[in-house]
């Protein structure tokens, strides 16, 4: 074969080599050359070398009722370590304390309602959420009374000399959220003022939180029926008889042990605070559903805001003090 000829591997000719892979047709079905082919393989095949592994979750992650529970437990047990410490042993500095939270939760509400462009006054409303615990704890329930008239009173007129539109509904609003808020909070005050008022506000705080802890327990690992699937659909029933439970357990144990009294008065401030507790919660919640927010603020971590740790207290702190005075006399 001389230079002028080109040859190509194997001897063949170009013609050679077309005449082939005209009579061997085009590549059969799926069989694809190179890096097509692989890209084929990795789309079709789902398990094997082409698996792709699922996102490992970020650390600090949600648990399965939705909380970072490290930072939620780590944070409520500072709160209430506060709190009790504080109410022990320098009660005005609980008062104090108690104060400021009741503010801050006045003004993540406030906030909240601007998301439906209520703006509700800011300086009046705060004034209350400082002049209410104090009064309460200071004058007793006509200091309160008489506080919460001029509260409402120092908001109208203020809201009454500003221009800016939407007067009525300013006001309503200012209202409501100083008679959630710190209205409903100085009724612990109240309670502290009571004969072993000390051991009876740490009782109410000690419910509150077993109402927390025992329902969030039960209710993350057996809760299957919601109470109350449009405004929180987390909140179940078998969650609720964990909090009833294990307030019963807590309630017999305080009062028997700290308040010298019958155990059957545990049993019924700790359902009476359950009870509230869980109505605070759910009042909170529809809230928050009808506002179209998740959490009141971000303030704390694993809670939200303030507010989402207040709503049972508020509710349940005039029961406590209601169940006190009037409701067993004698037996707190």
């Amino acid at each position: 074969m001389s230079d002028s000829q080109p040859s190509t591997e194997a001897g063949r000719t170009p013609a050679a080599d077309a005449a082939h892979q005209a009579a061997a047709g085009p590549p059969a079905a799926g069989v694809l050359p190179g890096r097509r082919a692989l890209r084929e393989a990795a789309k079709s095949s789902r398990t094997g070398l082409f698996k792709r592994r699922s996102p490992r979750p970020p650390s600090g992650a949600a648990s399965r009722a939705g909380r970072n529970l490290p930072a939620a437990i780590g944070v409520g047990l500072a709160l209430l370590v506060s709190l009790l410490v504080g109410m022990l042993f320098l009660p005005l500095a609980f008062v104090a304390l108690t104060t400021m939270i009741g503010v801050v939760g006045v003004w993540e509400v406030g906030r909240a309602l601007e998301v439906r462009h209520i703006k509700v006054p800011t300086v009046p409303a705060v004034a209350a959420g400082v002049a209410l615990p104090f009064a309460a704890y200071l004058g007793g329930p006509e200091a309160l009374a008489f506080a919460t008239v001029a509260s409402v009173t120092a908001l109208v007129l203020w809201r009454s000399l500003d221009p800016a539109p939407d007067a009525a509904r300013s006001i309503m609003a200012g209202t409501f959220v100083l008679l959630w808020v710190p209205f409903l909070l100085s009724f612990a005050m109240l309670l502290l003022q009571e004969p072993s008022g000390s051991i009876k506000v740490a009782t109410l705080l000690l419910l509150v939180v077993a109402n927390d802890t025992f329902g969030y327990l039960v209710g993350a690992f057996f809760g299957k029926h919601a109470m109350a699937p449009r405004i929180s659909p987390k909140k179940s029933w078998e969650g609720f008889g964990g909090s009833i439970g294990g307030a019963m357990i807590v309630g017999v144990l305080a009062v028997v042990l700290l308040l010298d009294r019958p155990w059957w008065v545990g049993i019924c401030l700790a359902v009476a605070v359950v009870a509230a507790a869980t109505a605070g919660d759910l009042a909170e919640s529809m809230i928050k559903r009808e506002l179209g927010v998740k959490d009141m603020s971000s303030i704390l971590p694993g809670h939200g805001g303030v507010m989402d740790r207040l709503d049972s207290i508020v509710f349940a702190s005039p029961v406590a003090f209601l169940l006190s005075v009037t409701l067993v006399p004698g037996s707190l």
